[in-house]
């Protein structure tokens, strides 16, 4: 089974989960980024994702085979959605398991960040006002402290 997959279907978060578990594991620490109803100052209504689904498979699982040695991880799995969101719906969600919770947070964020720069996924939001605009998605935190930009 794969660990990072692009899915037309609502993320069964539970299933994820389960996926990881791992009796040498000390932490599990996981991502959700939803959809929310604002950005930049627009009213946001829903957003759509477009995805080149097997690029995107493959590099996604490059970044958790790095994020694994990187991080000495157990497990890691990621799901990012395609279609037609609304607002509050699970647009990407990110689980990885360490010995510790520092790797865990660490790799975690890793994974997020590479995946938002690195995989040919495309957002186009749909506001209140009728208008629409795809967003560059391929921006990344520090992955070494520091704040997300």
């Amino acid at each position: 089974m794969k660990s990072f997959a692009i899915s037309v279907e609502p993320i069964d978060v539970a299933a994820c989960a389960r996926r990881l578990a791992d009796d040498r594991a000390g932490a599990l620490v996981t991502f959700e980024g939803w959809v929310r109803n604002h950005n930049d100052g627009q009213q946001v209504g829903s957003l759509e994702y477009e995805a080149y689904a097997p690029l995107a498979e493959s590099e996604g699982e490059r970044i958790l085979a790095e994020a694994r040695v990187r991080f000495a991880l157990g497990g890691a799995v990621a799901v990012h959605r395609t279609g037609h969101l609304k607002i509050g719906e699970l647009a990407v969600w990110v689980g990885v398991t360490a010995e510790h919770r520092a790797a865990a947070f660490d790799a975690c964020r890793y994974i997020i960040d590479e995946a938002k720069a690195r995989l040919p996924i495309w957002k186009k939001e749909h506001y209140a006002s009728g208008a629409t605009a795809w967003i560059n998605c391929a921006t990344r935190g520090e992955h070494a402290g520091g704040s997300a930009t």
